[in-house]
């Protein structure tokens, strides 16, 4: 079978409104040769401009970085929908989770119905109403299941939402002590399918594929994302952010791997980001290096062409 076409999209966005850290992540990783990851042809285009980042809340809704937010949004979200008609894959690469804001509105708008296989730390539904700094990256699941979004700009609220609960399948959660102290209840108590870090490590096979069966089931087509801080701290250290400390837990190399094949190897996968990447915590790019492996290794398990 031929591969499919890869559309690569960087995203040069920061959500705390930094200059550089996840902003440059999307260069970053093409210069740790992310173009020849894939076994098929690949085509790519210029990241999108964005505004000034401001590392300030906006009034009203609370956002942080609102402005490029804003516009990332909107160019994932037309990039995404472009090399979906088109019948290519699209790969976001760069930014932070605030990419599925534009990714999966865009594919619920070329299939009908989106589901995720969401592989992360942290559950990422904290309201806006909660929210301690603005940081959207710690909402976006909320905000796509339609659970807080009251206050965002109408800009934003125009998609949303754009997710039902039994199309997502979430991997690798280690933020219970975090979610307690903000009062956040776990997307478990809604229904949602989520397996913890402790039982991704324990079944790395089975929790990919259980999570993509579910968004099989009730979708049309799946995205899968990853953010890079589901790793182990010991396994790569350049996703913290403002506020981290020291977490225990987390995936190794092998487990994530074995847990992004087996919900491939399930089928239906449109589309795929990984994010939460800052190079800034890299100075000598090994951390980039190892990403780009990561991809090299689950590509030839993306999706043949039409």
């Amino acid at each position: 079978m031929t591969p499919a076409t890869i559309d690569l999209i960087g995203v040069p966005f920061d959500g705390w409104g930094r200059a550089g850290a996840q902003a440059r992540a999307a260069a970053a990783l093409r210069d740790a040769g992310l173009a020849d990851a894939f076994d098929g042809p690949v085509s790519s285009g210029a990241d999108p401009s964005l505004a000034p980042p401001t590392p300030t809340r906006a009034l009203g809704s609370g956002l942080m970085n609102e402005a490029a937010l804003l516009g990332m949004v909107e160019a994932v979200h037309a990039r995404v929908g472009r090399a979906l008609d088109e019948g290519r894959f699209p790969f976001v690469y760069g930014a932070d989770c605030t990419v599925l804001l534009g990714a999966v509105p865009a594919l619920r708008d070329a299939v009908g119905s989106a589901g995720l296989v969401f592989v992360d730390a942290h559950e990422d539904t904290t309201s806006l109403d909660a929210s301690p700094d603005g940081e959207a990256a710690n909402m976006e699941i909320g905000l796509l299941l339609g659970l807080t979004g009251e206050l965002a700009p109408a800009a934003l609220r125009r998609r949303l939402p754009a997710l039902e609960a039994d199309a997502l399948g979430m991997l690798g959660m280690r933020d219970g002590a975090l979610r307690r102290e903000l009062n956040v209840a776990s997307l478990a108590d809604r229904g949602v399918l989520l397996h913890n870090e402790r039982e991704v490590r324990d079944d790395p096979a089975w929790a990919g594929s259980s999570a993509a069966a579910r968004a099989t089931q009730h979708s049309s087509g799946w995205w899968l994302h990853l953010d890079v801080d589901v790793l182990a701290q010991a396994e790569l250290g350049s996703s913290r952010v403002p506020g981290d400390e020291q977490a225990p837990g987390g995936l190794t190399w092998p487990q994530l791997t074995e847990a992004l094949v087996a919900a491939l190897r399930v089928g239906g996968c449109r589309g795929c980001s990984v994010a939460i990447y800052d190079p800034d915590q890299d100075p000598d790019g090994r951390d980039a290096r190892r990403i780009v492996q990561l991809v090299r290794e689950i590509a030839s398990h993306f999706p043949a062409g039409p």
